[in-house]
């Protein structure tokens, strides 16, 4: 089995951290006890799980009391929107945007044919939201907007914090799904305007399967899982201990190298993008480069298709992505980068590279030795560089006036 590689698709998944796996183990072996047994066997690890939690507050700028362990962003999603309509069933408008992940889109499409009624806000050319849009959306019979903090595909941030202020003044609930955010955006739900908010561990170096949502206190809150009344009601079943600890530990661990890791991530991330954009022409970057996050670059590659490139890649060992791993296997192109208004020669041939704090500038000088190299070979086979292909043209330009 391949082990070793570049990995720059950390967007996608992590690598679960050393001291993250050392936490975890002894939970898998000798600490194996349920957490909500009367004994001390099971009190210890009762206490390793409130532990975890402590740790995900942390990170969070929350109190433990508000968070509901889950098996990860989906799951997170999913419980938060749903929760939100069950808590107000006189309402029956939810807004979103275009540009979410699959876990909170496909949720939306579920409940339209319920009978709720959802817009779909619209993103400019560099991603962004038009905040008079969603003022013009929120009615009295808005029960929830859940909006992503981050992208997961360009990396642009939303300004969260306006849109939850708006929200306020109609009286709805605001989920953020922060899948992407958390660990390179600081966070303070004290402050915020937020009232649910997702994230997920193996986006932070802790393993698949665990998630952690943040309900804040005194929002209604109706479980979609209902069991034993674990997690004070809010989620029933046996708490993933192995995984609980593993989230602490990775959430801990992402507050201590939060400054130190955005910092470097955001050099590398600009010493690639940069290098790639003066040595390969006719390419860009997609997305909203003075709002994104600072591991994040998605650039499109144009007259080629970004599956030749991934592949090219693949052969020496470079992992990146064309988009949001749960949508990949679809030959139809991003949605992400469909809402942008992008054209054909771009959204075809978009890359996306994602770093973490393990990256190094060894592997950021691998891809840039063998990109222009790649990029030059694939254009050399396309047909879409020929002055012949002037269908093409006519096409983008059709696509622009719509």
């Amino acid at each position: 089995m391949l082990k070793d590689c570049i990995y720059l698709d950390n967007n996608a998944t992590t690598k679960v951290d050393p001291e993250v796996v050392g936490a975890m183990l002894p939970f898998l072996t000798d600490y194996y006890g349920n957490p909500s047994s009367m004994h001390t066997f099971g009190g210890q690890v009762g206490k390793a799980v409130q532990q975890g939690r402590e740790q995900v507050a942390a990170l969070l700028g929350a109190d433990e009391s508000e968070i509901v362990f889950t098996s990860g962003g989906t799951e997170g999603d999913n419980a938060a929107i749903r929760a939100a309509l069950l808590a107000q069933p006189d309402k029956r408008h939810i807004i979103t945007t275009q540009v979410e992940h699959p876990a909170v889109l496909n949720v939306c499409k579920q409940l339209e044919s319920q009978g709720y009624s959802v817009t779909y806000l619209s993103v400019n050319r560099q991603g962004q939201l038009d905040l008079n849009e969603l003022e013009a959306s929120l009615t009295g019979n808005t029960a929830l907007v859940t909006i992503m903090y981050a992208n997961n595909e360009t990396g642009t941030v939303f300004p969260i914090e306006q849109i939850g202020m708006r929200v306020k003044e109609y009286g709805a609930l605001f989920h953020v799904d922060a899948v992407q955010a958390v660990g390179k955006i600081p966070m303070n739900m004290k402050t915020s305007t937020i009232d649910m908010l997702t994230m997920s561990g193996h986006k932070i170096h802790a393993p698949k399967g665990i998630g952690a949502l943040y309900v804040r206190r005194g929002v209604r809150f109706r479980p979609m899982i209902v069991g034993g009344g674990q997690q004070r009601g809010r989620r029933g079943g046996t708490e993933n201990v192995p995984g609980v600890v593993a989230l602490g530990k990775a959430a801990e661990l992402e507050l201590l190298h939060l400054e130190e890791a955005t910092t470097r991530e955001k050099q590398l991330r600009d010493r690639l993008e940069q290098t790639l954009l003066a040595q390969i022409p006719d390419c860009e970057v997609n997305g909203d480069i003075s709002q994104r996050l600072p591991n994040t670059t998605n650039i499109g590659f144009k007259f080629i298709e970004g599956e030749a490139i991934l592949l090219s890649l693949n052969k020496y060992g470079i992992c990146a992505s064309s988009g949001s791993a749960c949508s990949s296997g679809s030959l139809e192109p991003s949605h992400v980068l469909r809402a942008m208004g992008l054209p054909y020669t771009i959204l075809h041939g978009s890359i996306r590279f994602s770093l973490c704090r393990y990256t190094t500038e060894a592997e950021i000088d691998a891809v840039l030795a063998v990109m222009p190299g790649i990029v030059e070979h694939l254009r050399t086979l396309s047909p879409f560089k020929s002055d012949n292909a002037s269908w093409l043209q006519e096409h983008e330009k059709s696509l622009a006036h719509r």
